[in-house]
């Protein structure tokens, strides 16, 4: 089994995170909850996105067998994480909802949030092919 990580994993991870990024970035209660989500919140939130994420690939991708492979395996939720947050700053950017320059905290707090969602679809979308 190979578990390196190649274009078409890229394309599988930014296609599943498109799928949910588009739903829930459209939606104003999520801009709003972005606002107002305290920061030890979104921490949890963070914090909740990596557990899963891990915890998907561990038992789905790598079937439980990460011996000797601890870094692709690390490497493969960082590279799923990064890019769904790539994918969600890119709608929020076009639907005119991720500013970056004039609040920041406010875009940061909405990455966050909406990427929790956004990087599960990636990881899920990912391992179809891994068996």
């Amino acid at each position: 089994m190979n578990l390196s990580i190649n274009s078409e994993d890229i394309s599988q991870i930014a296609i599943g995170a498109f799928a949910l990024a588009v739903p829930i970035s459209f939606s104003e209660e999520a801009w709003r909850m972005g606002e107002t989500l305290p920061v030890v919140n979104l921490l949890v939130v963070f914090l909740l996105s990596i557990s899963f994420l891990g915890t998907y690939a561990y038992y789905s991708v790598f079937q439980g067998i990460v011996s000797k492979r601890y870094y692709i395996f690390i490497l493969r939720i960082f590279i799923a994480y990064f890019i769904a947050a790539l994918v969600v700053a890119l709608v929020l950017f076009s639907l005119n909802k991720f500013p970056l320059i004039d609040e920041p905290l406010i875009a940061i707090k909405r990455l966050i949030l909406i990427t929790m969602p956004a990087s599960m679809g990636a990881i899920v979308v990912d391992s179809f092919d891994k068996e």
